[in-house]
């Protein structure tokens, strides 16, 4: 698995947004009041309004209940079982030593 995404938090996403826009020169495409969806960064991202936390790595598969398996069989804690969003399904996971995570398919 490759990571794929990289997901942001922020109270205030649109004082989000300008500021990396300004400051990197990336640009979005709105998925409602609450998510952006991060162009021309060099790898995919997002920001989610909600309160902070540490960016959420995401990995792509194309195997989602293998990877499902593979994480909790390595001694992975699933932290939010399989769900569909617009685009795909995830899951999210903390590793043994405390790192939030998640893995995504199109299918």
């Amino acid at each position: 698995m490759n990571i794929d995404y990289i997901e942001f938090t922020s109270p205030e996403v649109e004082e989000t947004q300008a500021f990396f826009a300004a400051a990197f020169g990336w640009s979005f495409v709105d998925y409602g009041p609450d998510y952006r969806d991060i162009q021309g960064a060099g790898t995919g991202g997002g920001i989610e309004r909600g309160a902070l936390r540490p960016p959420l790595i995401v990995l792509r598969t194309g195997d989602l209940e293998g990877a499902l398996a593979a994480v909790s069989d390595a001694g992975g804690t699933i932290t939010k079982a399989i769900f569909e969003f617009p685009g795909g399904r995830r899951f999210e996971f903390t590793e043994p030593g405390g790192t939030a995570m998640a893995v995504w398919s199109e299918s």
